[in-house]
């Protein structure tokens, strides 16, 4: 049965790939394979010249993983998830071909940040807020200890990922994070107006040119090594207790 929490439409040449699992988004594992999926379908789409990731969830772009799946998960099962999460997700955006933009509007943490740094561009509107709050359950935000370095520098990212502090937009912008920062009621005018822009360039051009992006600002390496981090992390007993203490709403007994 096809997962219905992702929803593809193309229309004025810009391919909207559309979140909506209420109530947060958080992302199960048939949710972020319909969002792989969906960039694949971008990509051989040639009526799409640009993509936008985006949520329909009123004040959510996406919470983060849905953490009840990783209670009493072996390792091989949490390997399974994030080779769609961090790799698959990372190849079908390297291969796109395309720009892609994350529009977003209201909360992305976790696994919602890393749908969101995905994409090339990220456009947030003013109440968007940002965070990495797995440190704070006994997981990792690994994949962003390969990412957040590379923009905001060592000391500010170690800072962010170390205390799992949610930040505001502004802040993301301040960051290098987030390319754009709009009113929350012109996000949707805002990012449809850079899609077409980015969409009105050749297409051939656009697709070398983005290929050649790519491989200056690779780092399929620390993929790799984030796949591993989360995997010894999150079977140990502190992390299952974490996880446990998060959905019963209580303080984590460490």
């Amino acid at each position: 049965m096809p997962d219905t929490s992702v929803r593809y439409a193309v229309a004025n040449r810009i391919a909207r790939i559309v979140l909506e699992r209420p109530p947060v988004n958080a992302l199960s594992l048939d949710m972020i394979r319909a969002v792989v999926a969906a960039l694949k379908r971008a990509a051989a789409d040639d009526a799409a010249r640009a993509v936008v990731l985006e949520s329909a969830v009123p004040r959510h772009f996406c919470a983060g993983l849905d953490l009840a799946m990783l209670l009493g998960k072996s390792r091989e099962q949490v390997r399974e998830f994030l080779q769609m999460l961090y790799v698959e997700l990372h190849e079908s955006q390297c291969n796109l071909g395309k720009p892609s933009i994350a529009a977003v509007g209201g909360s992305a943490r976790g696994g919602g940040m890393t749908l969101a740094i995905s994409c090339d561009v990220i456009v947030a509107g003013q109440s968007a807020t940002f965070g990495y709050p797995e440190i704070n359950i006994g997981v990792l935000p690994a994949i962003h200890f390969a990412h957040l370095p590379r923009i905001a520098g060592r000391h500010r990212a170690f800072e962010l990922l170390f205390s799992g502090r949610i930040f505001d937009a502004q802040e993301a912008f301040d960051l290098g994070l987030a390319g754009k920062v709009v009113a929350d009621i012109e996000l949707d005018a805002a990012v449809t107006a850079l899609a077409a822009d980015f969409a009105a360039k050749s297409p051939a051009v656009v697709r070398i040119a983005r290929a050649a992006f790519m491989r200056q600002n690779d780092y399929r390496r620390g993929i790799a090594d984030a796949v591993e981090d989360f995997c010894n992390v999150v079977t140990t007993d502190a992390a299952q207790e974490g996880i446990r203490a998060f959905l019963e709403k209580r303080a984590p007994r460490w």
